[in-house]
């Protein structure tokens, strides 16, 4: 019986948490992005701002319907601004937290997410890059590094997993090089953040959301880099990798 009761409180949360992101953002989100690209000559900023507060109401959310969840998020993370943010990756949650973190932001997106309908408009219009310069993605990503130092130069933040996966429960995996270089081109500091347990309130592979057990996420600042341009692409991700262990 207990084991049922757990199971309906899970799928009643995991319900209401889709019924955001479906119901929520088609009444109360989506004039603001239409206005948004409608009446702004460049939306790329106001669309960022409203993912910002999308997913920040979505953890409100999740806090509200998950009694024994603590979301512990070092301060120095929201002073940060102009830098590129590396990450480890252990669910779906973990970009969301980031936009609902940083209010001007961009990342790197796998290039198929592009082609979703709705979705792949919000990421677009949002300024997101492609993972993949081939095919039709080559232009978009050469649009968008072209605006990258303007990007950062007005204090934007690019968050960046640059392991390209998934990796819950895990030793830290291969990165790869694109945030670094973008770092060193850019000439901004490179900030190395480790996250926590996200992996067990949203587990790969399952459709339930795990409310019934007490979870504390942490998101923690463990490096900063300010002379990234200085360093080379192998020493920045040597020093990534320290960081991590």
């Amino acid at each position: 019986m207990h084991k049922l009761r757990r199971l309906l409180r899970d799928l009643a949360v995991t319900l209401l948490l889709w019924l955001y992101f479906t119901l929520g953002f088609v009444v109360f989100f989506l004039p603001f992005y239409l206005g948004a690209f409608f009446l702004k000559s460049s939306p790329e900023g106001a669309f960022q701002r409203l993912n910002h507060y999308f997913y920040g109401g979505f953890f409100k959310l999740l806090r509200l319907l998950m009694p024994g969840l603590t979301i512990r998020i070092d301060p120095a993370l929201r002073q940060l601004r102009g830098t590129v943010v590396v990450s480890n990756h252990h669910s779906y949650l973990d970009p969301l937290m980031f936009q609902s973190i940083f209010a001007k932001q961009t990342t790197i997106v796998k290039s198929t997410f592009f082609k979703v309908p709705i979705f792949g408009w919000l990421i677009k219009t949002a300024g997101y890059m492609p993972a993949s310069a081939e095919g039709p993605f080559g232009e978009l990503m050469l649009q968008r590094m072209a605006t990258l130092r303007d990007f950062f130069a007005s204090g934007g933040v690019m968050f960046v997993f640059p392991e390209g996966t998934r990796r819950p429960g895990r030793p830290i995996g291969v990165l790869h090089e694109g945030a670094f270089k973008i770092a060193r081109r850019c000439r901004v500091p490179l900030t190395v953040v480790r996250l926590r347990n996200t992996e067990r309130i949203f587990t790969p592979g399952q459709f339930f959301f795990h409310t019934t057990d007490p979870v504390t996420i942490e998101i923690d600042l463990v490096h900063r880099v300010a002379n990234a341009a200085d360093l080379s692409v192998a020493e920045l991700k040597r020093a990534a990798l320290a960081a991590f262990s």
